[in-house]
């Protein structure tokens, strides 16, 4: 008798702030084809669950879509940092970083300490055990929490990632693969803070959190649009419905002064100059802040070729998309359809 073996799929779920990225492939890693991709706004769970069923389809018998999940906790850590050699084998010195430099509880967090050079978990019982490093991780009750919304979408997650890490590393896969010569400055901007990465081929080069976010344009708009409160500036701000392109120096002005101290910090150290600057979790409405930052920062805006990566990884899209008209918030996505253990086809 002949035996049909049933095709098997891989789903992929990014769940943002203000967007989830939902996509189905033909495999969870190289060589696939993408079949599906979709975006769909993150605060109606009723849409999102509506758009889970409707990807997932007849192809599965199970209640839940088994997909890589990546994740953006409200309270997340990435940071690189330079450990003491000599504290390293210490029990009380990773857990007193968390409290003196990061300023978290360490009890109330899932933390991992990775090697900074390829990304694979710090081992200090090594004979050489190295001292740059990496933390990344999420508050408990955050990740629960998310856990918990994803279950009732009608998601299990496979893998659960912090989306953060998950785009650094596929930027850096793409600085190797892309053959860039120069770093690059990757920023999240969020409510209250800025965090800015600086990226080059292979590797996380230096991370800092900046205490100025979106909600500290808003003052600004306020002023110098003269409204009456901060809630009608707030909301101007996020509607898209006032260019906002030629205030652009002024709303970032604080933030820059921030970035020129990395960026300064950064080339007088390692003598490499920054060559662009990515925007990755921008709201669509704030896309223009890209824009404004890069021409402030006096280096370009990354424009990711996604044709060229996704392609080194056998990956093919959809033939109704075009590589070049993606917006770079896939950048995640795509990256967790990625093998890190593995090289490209054409390298193996």
């Amino acid at each position: 008798m002949f035996s049909f073996k049933k095709k098997a799929y891989g789903f992929f779920v990014e769940l943002g702030e203000e967007s989830a990225l939902i996509a189905r492939a033909s495999a969870f890693e190289g060589p696939l084809v993408v079949e599906e991709m979709r975006e769909v706004p993150a605060a109606d769970d009723a849409v999102l669950k509506q758009a889970v069923a409707e990807v997932v389809g007849k192809r599965s018998s199970s209640a839940y879509m088994h997909a890589r999940c990546g994740i953006f906790p409200a309270k997340r850590l990435v940071r690189r940092i330079t450990l003491d050699p000599k504290r390293i084998k210490e029990q009380a010195y990773f857990p007193e970083i968390c409290t003196q430099q990061f300023r978290i509880d360490p009890d109330k967090w899932t933390i991992a300490v990775l090697n900074a050079g390829d990304g694979t978990d710090f081992d200090s019982s090594r004979s050489n055990p190295g001292k740059e490093v990496i933390f990344a991780g999420g508050q408990h009750e955050d990740l629960l929490a998310l856990q918990e919304r994803l279950l009732g979408l009608g998601v299990f997650p496979e893998r659960l990632e912090l989306g953060t890490l998950v785009a650094l590393g596929g930027l850096a896969d793409y600085h190797t693969e892309v053959q860039l010569k120069t770093p690059t400055l990757v920023l999240e901007l969020d409510g209250e803070a800025t965090q800015a990465f600086i990226v080059s081929a292979g590797m996380l080069d230096m991370s800092r959190s900046i205490p100025h976010g979106l909600e500290a344009m808003v003052s600004v708009v306020q002023k110098e649009l003269n409204l009456k409160d901060e809630e009608s500036a707030r909301k101007l701000f996020f509607s898209n419905t006032f260019d906002f392109t030629n205030m652009g120096g002024i709303l970032t002005r604080k933030l820059v002064k921030e970035l020129q101290s990395l960026i300064g910090f950064y080339e007088v150290q390692t003598g490499q100059s920054i060559g662009r600057v990515l925007c990755t979790r921008l709201p669509s409405k704030l896309a223009w802040l890209g824009g404004a930052l890069a021409k402030e920062l006096g280096v370009e805006q990354f424009k990711i070729d996604f044709g060229a990566w996704l392609k080194s990884h056998e990956i093919a899209l959809p033939a109704a998309t075009a590589a070049s008209n993606l917006d770079p918030k896939w950048l995640g996505i795509f990256s967790l359809m990625i093998s890190h253990d593995a090289a490209p086809a054409e390298k193996k």
